[in-house]
């Protein structure tokens, strides 16, 4: 199985910089066996049935993105300069890893400062990220990261444009619970009130789990057999109530659909002894063709990069063959692609 396989050319413009408004107003490519039919968000009511159930990641993004200021003591005051780091990682020691800027030009003791009086010591780094100690932790530095840091828009917005006010918002799902994110569960930002609310009207359920998101979600494969690749860890928990929910769903003969491609990798990494079970933990699951789906039954998710772990996993749940012309549709009919873009809905028994 070869990174070329999951090939596919995409226009620059069809890159999504803003999210659609109202959020479900969204574009849903539905894919299905069957055919393609091209729909509204809005409009999934109409493609679920009464007694199925959706899986939400509840994890909340940080404002991961600092710009700062290096204040190292040098006797000819060459010792300032500005800096900027994306937080990456949380460590069990209450450290950071995180991506600098310039990385090359930090070293081991550095002191950062910050706005809003946030400082950080600079306790080592590699050959692409440094770690990070800050002066705040827990809820005092989720506090202080409100007022002194940015959303981390993805590397393919932040190239487009710097994050504002809006993205505080809009990078951000309505259901947002659990602080460690640092990229969004972005199926889950085509959700608003009302479509929960009609949702809810249809007889759909809800069951809430935790992942929270890293930036290696953005890193692309290096290897030419996919199989090879290493996937990143991030953490999760599927709850004991969570893990009862699904199987009682399924048990009932209603289909378990994950909101995002996050919410999918967890679910199966506390299915992978054959049925779902509480979990809590990482997970570096990695989804391709060939997998065997314990307990998905359909998935909602955002067009994802070519070549990427994401693009293998629907192709995973859908076939490859089928996923492309998919893609192809959505090229052709200008879909908006990537964090902000539109979304599709992957039914593989439909």
């Amino acid at each position: 199985m070869k990174l070329s396989d999951f090939d596919f050319t995409l226009p620059e413009d069809l890159i999504a910089t803003r999210p659609a408004r109202p959020r479900s107003s969204a574009r849903m490519l539905v894919v299905r066996p069957s055919g393609l039919t091209d729909a509204r968000v809005s409009d999934l009511p109409d493609w679920l049935r009464p007694g199925d159930r959706l899986v939400l990641n509840d994890t909340k993004v940080i404002p991961a993105r600092l710009s700062g200021e290096r204040a190292r003591e040098t006797r000819d005051g060459s010792g300032r300069a500005a800096c900027e780091f994306t937080l990456t990682q949380a460590l069990p020691d209450g450290s950071w890893r995180a991506l600098g800027k310039p990385l090359r030009k930090l070293r081991e003791g550095d002191r950062i400062e910050f706005a809003a009086g946030l400082t950080a010591r600079v306790l080592g780094k590699d050959e692409t990220e440094v770690a990070l100690q800050f002066d705040s932790s827990g809820k005092d530095l989720d506090a202080v990261l409100q007022v002194a840091g940015e959303m981390p828009l993805p590397p393919y917005i932040a190239a487009k444009r710097k994050p504002d006010a809006a993205d505080r918002d809009d990078y951000q799902t309505i259901w947002a619970r659990h602080s460690g994110a640092v990229a969004a569960p972005t199926a889950s930002l085509h959700f608003d009130a009302s479509l929960l609310e009609a949702l809810r009207a249809r007889g759909v359920e809800f069951t809430e789990v935790t992942l929270h998101v890293g930036a290696g979600t953005f890193l692309p494969v290096k290897v030419e057999d996919v199989t090879t690749h290493k996937m990143h860890a991030e953490w999760g928990e599927v709850t004991a109530q969570a893990a009862e929910d699904i199987a009682k769903t399924r048990a009932d003969g209603g289909r378990v659909i994950p909101v995002g491609t996050t919410a999918l990798r967890l679910i199966e990494s506390a299915a992978r002894d054959g049925t779902i079970a509480p979990f809590r933990g990482e997970t570096d699951i990695f989804i391709y063709p060939g997998f065997e789906f314990r307990v998905t039954d359909g998935l909602i998710t955002n067009f994802h990069l070519p070549q990427s772990t994401l693009l293998m996993l629907v192709s995973a749940l859908m076939g490859r063959e089928r996923m492309l012309a998919a893609y192809a549709h959505a090229v052709e009919n200008r879909y908006r692609f990537f964090s902000y873009g539109d979304a599709s809905l992957l039914l593989p028994e439909g």
